[in-house]
């Protein structure tokens, strides 16, 4: 059968009608704020306290836009007769946001967790100097980085984790038959 004209009119007229009918569902985002998904990519927190000052996300970073400052400090020997050893001192952490094309390789190299996505996103300036941000400010963004999602119930535990716990267990036998030799020791000492 042949179509009828104006049929294809008739259907898109009727579509239209049915979305005018509907309320919309548009978020007026200053006024409501919007629900990320989690772990989204907002801006980079620093957890300073893991940082070393290998400047591997500097080195890593596709766009330069990591910049490091840092001394080194001698340390006093651990034990009476060893060696002072050096470290390095992080003096300055900051990364050009109007440079940051945010691919997360910085993050992905760090091999002591220092940087973390934040899911914070509002962080608009008026002058484009402003947008390179210093460790403190980093810093206020690492606070706002949400838990890691919980494992698999069925997944397999992490070598770390069974080995730590392993020792654990372990230590607590010998502690465990230690504290039985000297129950024993007591009993058979007392008349």
């Amino acid at each position: 059968m042949p179509p009828i004209p104006g049929s294809g009119l008739a259907k898109g007229l009727a579509v239209t009608l049915r979305t005018m009918t509907k309320k919309t569902v548009t978020a007026q985002y200053p006024d409501t704020q919007p629900e990320l998904p989690p772990r989204s990519r907002g801006v980079i927190g620093l957890f300073e306290e893991n940082c070393t000052v290998c400047m591997l996300c500097a080195r890593e970073c596709p766009d330069w836009c990591i910049y490091i400052d840092s001394h080194k400090e001698t340390v006093p020997p651990a034990a009476p007769g060893g060696r002072e050893r050096s470290r390095n001192v992080l003096d300055r952490f900051a990364i050009d946001f109007s440079l940051c094309m945010y691919c997360g390789i910085c993050i992905e190299v760090c091999p002591f967790d220092a940087l973390f996505w934040s899911p914070e996103f509002e962080y608009a300036e008026t002058d484009i100097h402003e947008l390179t941000h210093e460790r403190d400010k980093l810093r206020e963004w690492m606070w706002t980085v949400p838990e890691p999602p919980a494992l698999d119930p069925g997944a397999e535990e992490p070598k770390e984790i069974a080995a730590a716990r392993k020792t654990a267990d372990k230590l607590a036998a010998q502690q465990a038959q230690q504290a039985q030799q000297a129950q024993q020791g007591e009993e058979g000492g007392t008349p």
